[in-house]
Formats: C-alpha cells, sequence, structure tokens
C-alpha cells in the first residue's frame, strides 16, 4: 500500500491549535457584539454558548468532508493502480493513430 505524501500538520486547514484560536477570537468579536446589542450578560452568554457550539459542528462537519475526500481520492487511486492505469496512462488512446500519413488512422 503507498502512503500518502508527508504534509506537515501545520499546512493543513483541519491543524487544530490554529482553529481553535481562530474560533476564540470569534467568539470573543461575537460576544462583544452581542452584549453590545442587548446589554444583557445572560443573553450574551446564552448565545455566545450556541455560537460555539454551531461552530464546532461545522469544524466536524469540515473533518468529516475532509477525510471523505481523502478516502475516495486513495480508492481512486488503488482501482487505478489495480486496472494497471495510472495518470496519464489511462488518456492513452487504445487505437493506435498515426498523425503522419495522410487519412490519419488507415489501418
Amino acid at each position: 500500500m503507498k502512503r500518502a505524501p508527508e504534509t506537515k500538520w501545520r499546512d493543513s486547514p483541519a491543524f487544530g491549535p490554529r482553529f481553535f484560536l481562530s474560533m476564540l477570537f470569534a467568539l470573543v468579536a461575537f460576544a462583544i457584539v452581542t452584549y453590545i446589542s442587548t446589554g444583557s450578560f445572560a443573553t450574551t452568554a446564552i448565545h455566545t454558548v450556541i455560537c460555539a457550539v454551531l461552530i464546532q459542528i461545522g469544524y466536524f462537519l469540515a473533518l468529516l468532508f475532509l477525510t471523505w475526500r481523502i478516502a475516495k481520492a486513495r480508492k481512486a487511486e488503488l482501482e487505478g493502480a489495480a486496472r494497471g492505469k495510472t495518470g496519464l496512462d489511462s488518456a492513452k488512446p487504445s487505437v493506435p493513430v498515426s498523425m503522419n500519413e495522410p487519412g490519419h488512422s488507415q489501418p
């Protein structure tokens, strides 16, 4: 089985610490705007918790999508290798065609 190319997790869009720091900044900004618009600490806290849960659900769905996409690419690569065709080999014509002769495809 061929291993996936090594990538640094920091370069991945799913890098956890970067996501949590971004989420924290978004929640703080959301809480400030909510408090300014409502003037209530209780409403701000409830809305901020709801926002945090929605962000977590979105992050989970994004990770599921990224995992599905990688699994689909690996499956296609394995199926292509099993058929003996990889990359541009599958795009080659099955009938030899000579472009140097008049009529191009004389048998």
